[in-house]
């Protein structure tokens, strides 16, 4: 049984540490795939067909809003002045770059722990969500989430997220995952450096 004291999790807790096998990773990485992106396709489609073109939705005080927008993927103006064709090679080519990075780390022979494996997977899940919406509506993603802290004002500003999508909560917490991956790899070793009691 794994110990919940979080500096021991690495070496305490099977999940976090061990290596998967080729054949598991392969199942895993489907698995994730799979049922990340159907399920991000579908919201989307229910997204454009119910909230296109209505106000917000408003739950528990505005705290979660579902809100219908399109997302050019132009950060800070980035591309905005551009063609929309050519906004779409531009981020479609750049996407596909770094979803092939991904697909080419998880699935070349090395060791993985489990716990990266599924973060790398909810990574390349939420970037082929996304990247269909690139190639399917001209380089625009559909977006339909927002949260935020109505009770808290600063200064008249309210915290607030930008409108987001499944595919945006599967890269975040893929990047979470990779995080604490890292975290706890580096206790390990340090553990590991520690010198043995005499």
């Amino acid at each position: 049984m794994c110990t919940i004291h979080f500096s021991q999790l690495a070496r305490a807790c099977p999940l976090f540490q061990d290596i998967m096998s080729y054949k598991q990773r392969l199942a895993w990485v489907a698995g994730i795939v799979i049922v990340s992106v159907v399920l991000d396709q579908i919201t989307k489609r229910m997204a454009i067909a119910w909230l296109m073109g209505q106000p917000p939705i408003i739950y528990w005080g505005d705290f979660f809003r579902l809100q219908y927008a399109e997302n050019t993927g132009a950060f800070l103006g980035l591309f905005g002045e551009m063609s929309a064709t050519v906004r779409t090679v531009l981020l479609v080519g750049f996407n596909s770059v770094i979803l092939i990075a991904v697909t080419a780390f998880l699935f070349l022979p090395r060791d993985i722990t489990r716990l990266v494996v599924w973060a790398l997977a909810l990574i390349l899940s939420g970037g082929i969500g996304n990247l269909i919406d690139r190639i399917a509506y001209s380089g625009i993603v559909v977006d339909f989430m927002n949260m935020g802290l109505p009770w808290v004002s600063i200064r008249g500003w309210e915290p607030r997220t930008g409108i987001f999508n499944i595919a945006d909560l599967a890269i975040v917490a893929g990047l979470a995952l990779m995080i604490i991956a890292e975290f706890l790899k580096a206790k390990d070793a340090g553990a590991e450096d520690e010198p043995s009691p005499q």
